[in-house]
């Protein structure tokens, strides 16, 4: 056991510093790795994508949230924190993604990329987050594709949507 290694005059004290040193060194060490990581796989992109990813990186890098409820507030700050690492926040807040079912495969997407560190718990607050937002700040674009929809799929988009708001009434 590794444990039998250390000296007995080795206190507890020094262990833990050592160990929260060697983890800041590791963070710092693999930080540049991560940043590395950002934008990874654009460069395999047709050039039609490259366009539209380039238009939507133009746009506005911040959204103003003061006027949606708390929670999404909250959700925003971890949409804001982890979406930055790989890419400029302005790519998804300038999209044209806004049905519920866009977002869940981009945010899925996501989260599967190297160097993302979005948890399953994550995902669902940049989920949500993302659905709210688009419902409000992107009613048109949102309804002229809901309008687009077969009924059943049109309420299945619906329904998640008043779900979310729902779960963020009065928070």
């Amino acid at each position: 056991m590794w444990i039998e290694v250390i000296p007995d005059d080795f206190s507890d004290s020094t262990l833990a510093m050592k160990i929260k040193f060697l983890s800041l060194l590791a963070a710092t060490l693999l930080l540049p790795i991560s940043y590395a990581h950002a934008g990874a796989g654009d460069e395999n992109l047709d050039a039609a994508t490259k366009a539209r990813i380039a238009l939507f990186e133009k746009g506005p890098d911040k959204i103003d949230v003061s006027a949606y409820p708390k929670g999404i507030q909250a959700d925003y700050r971890v949409f804001r924190e982890k979406c930055t690492l790989c890419h400029k926040l302005s790519r998804p807040i300038n999209s044209d993604y806004v049905l519920p079912s866009e977002w869940s495969r981009y945010v899925k997407r996501m989260m599967f990329k190297p160097g993302s560190n979005i948890s399953k718990v994550a995902a669902k607050r940049i989920y949500e987050f993302l659905v709210f937002d688009a419902s409000v700040r992107k009613k048109a674009e949102l309804d002229a594709k809901l309008a687009k929809l077969a009924p059943a799929e049109r309420n299945a988009m619906v329904a998640k949507i008043d779900a979310i708001h729902q779960e963020y009434a009065g928070k």
